[in-house]
């Protein structure tokens, strides 16, 4: 029978099977067809085709694996392969927050380059918006507008973005709205409230939440592993309607995010207002968009097409590739 992946390490996965039985099963022969060598060969959101232990009711072997729409992965440095995160998702939520951690925009360029990679529809969440507004508050208009322009400048290229927060409940009902019937994976750094903004979603989940590291300002590991989870939406949050559904992968913290399989001559096509002007240069596809003369790029970002901070991020992330050298 088939089943779908809820969570899962090493070579032990729990299944939702198709006859309704929650089964904890491995691999047959621990090794799944694929032209790629993977640190977790599958991950929360895949379809599975299982056969049942004969002895225990509860147990089974996996055999196959069917095909996926898409999956949101990374390249795992201590691993030296690439991690699957999510599989067959309708929307990659891609959590940040203005303040404690630190708002970090690079973060989401390599997040959001991976996702135009990989063919998922991306959203950008700000979480702690009271945070955003409380700087402005004590002064701090400089950061808030770096912010908002970073924001913005997500939002003129198509990307959709939310400003909401889990401790007042700002922006929720929009949210939960987005997400209603859909398979979505929450992805972001440690200490950005995935695990807050899931409990608020829906009231009989009690995710452990974490605090963040006094002397980084980072936030803790409090998931541990990718977990699907199934939730009943809070009635508070849709018009006060009963047994509303959404299914969310909530995903362990990350700190560094690197970048997988994704050239840094080919990152330009996944920086979606770069793309139009790619092998237009004097140079065509050997330019690298730095010093050359006659660059379709820079000549963009001079004429306001691309903005400098985009720029600037595309830049730093192509040298991280060609360096192996990755930033927090």
């Amino acid at each position: 029978m088939k089943g779908l992946i809820t969570a899962g390490t090493n070579n032990l996965f729990t299944i939702e099977c198709d006859d309704g039985v929650i089964r904890n099963c491995t691999i047959k022969g621990k090794v799944l067809k694929s032209d790629r060598q993977f640190y977790n060969p599958l991950a929360p959101g895949d379809v599975v085709e299982i056969e049942v232990d004969p002895i225990n009711d509860e147990k089974g072997q996996i055999l196959s694996l069917e095909p996926r729409t898409n999956t949101f992965l990374r390249w795992n440095v201590k691993g030296r392969c690439p991690q699957l995160l999510a599989s067959n998702l309708d929307y990659l939520i891609l959590v940040t927050t203005p303040d404690e951690p630190p708002f970090r925009p690079r973060f989401i360029d390599r997040a959001l380059a991976q996702a135009e990679h990989q063919g998922i529809t991306p959203v950008v969440v700000c979480n702690k918006w009271d945070l955003a507004e409380a700087m402005q508050v004590d002064g701090r208009d400089e950061e808030f507008n770096e912010i908002e322009r970073r924001l913005s400048i997500w939002e003129e290229l198509g990307y959709k973005v939310l400003r909401l927060s889990a401790k007042t409940g700002e922006g929720m009902t929009e949210f939960v709205e987005l997400l209603e019937d859909h398979l979505s994976a929450f992805v972001g750094q440690s200490g950005v409230g995935k695990s807050s903004l899931i409990n608020v979603m829906d009231n009989s989940c009690v995710l452990r939440t974490g605090s963040l590291s006094q002397k980084y300002g980072r936030g803790c590991h409090t998931t541990t592993k990718g977990t699907l989870i199934h939730l009943t939406l809070n009635e508070t949050l849709v018009d006060g309607i009963q047994g509303r559904k959404a299914n969310i992968i909530d995903t362990p913290g990350i700190r560094r995010f690197v970048l997988d399989d994704i050239e840094a001559d080919d990152l330009a096509l996944y920086f979606r207002e770069f793309e139009p002007f790619v092998g237009k240069c004097k140079f065509g596809l050997n330019c690298k968009h730095d010093t050359e003369p006659e660059c379709a790029i820079r000549d963009a970002v001079e004429a306001g097409n691309i903005t400098e901070e985009r720029y600037d991020s595309w830049r730093r992330i192509s040298n991280e590739i060609r360096t192996g050298s990755w930033e927090d």
